[in-house]
């Protein structure tokens, strides 16, 4: 089962609204696709039987391109369901950064973002050397991260540029933080909602067996 369709808590309708068309740009659907979902006078449909005839009708479903129209047309009605019943109107979903989470206000996992750091191939002891230090660093930050308070928001913020626009000289690991500090505004989403995890593992066995260095702050 899709996991959209999970979140419609039992309802089986598919609705084109606001919600559904901006998921629907956010996943690059074809503007002219959007344009015939959005102008037609069926925006609400009972099932999915009722949907698919839909895409039928406005020769959607037999587009030979990519991505695939029925695919994100069909993942957008299940959005606009979503919202039209009212469901994780202020909810955050974290996950990490699968495509199929990524919908309303959407957080980013940290573990699963260290993972890249810590999983980076090295050549030389001088890259070893920037591998660790900046994932001593970020599991800093982490801990950190955990314990933030209202008024410390914007250091928090000004501290996570600092270790992911940073410099290190290993190529492969700028551009890798360069990446990371792309997704600010999901990883930090716990700045703005301290009430959701930092993680999607089910315990932080992961953080507690890292094997920190001395202190130091980016």
């Amino acid at each position: 089962m899709n996991f959209l369709e999970l979140l419609r808590a039992g309802h089986a309708d598919y609705v084109v609204n606001e919600a559904a068309l901006d998921y629907m740009r956010e996943h690059d659907l074809a503007g002219p696709v959007i344009r015939q979902l959005a102008e037609h006078t069926q925006r609400q449909f009972v099932d999915q039987a009722a949907w698919q005839r839909h895409l039928e009708q406005l020769g959607i479903a037999a587009l030979p391109v990519t991505p695939d129209p029925t695919r994100v047309a069909t993942e957008g009605a299940l959005w606009g369901a979503v919202a039209e019943h009212g469901f994780l109107n202020e909810a955050v979903i974290v996950s990490d950064d699968a495509g199929q989470f990524n919908v309303g206000q959407h957080g980013l996992c940290w573990i699963h973002a260290e993972r890249l750091v810590h999983k980076l191939e090295t050549f030389t002891d001088q890259q070893y050397a920037a591998q660790q230090h900046v994932r001593g660093l970020i599991w800093w930050f982490y801990a950190d991260l955990k314990a933030q308070t209202s008024r410390r928001r914007s250091e928090m913020r000004a501290r996570f540029d600092r270790i992911f626009l940073r410099s290190t000289g290993f190529a492969s690991l700028d551009r890798l933080l360069q990446r990371l500090h792309a997704n600010k505004a999901e990883l930090l989403m716990v700045l703005d909602h301290p009430e959701i995890p930092l993680h999607t593992n089910g315990s932080e066995n992961d953080i507690r067996c890292q094997s920190l260095p001395p202190r130091r702050r980016g």
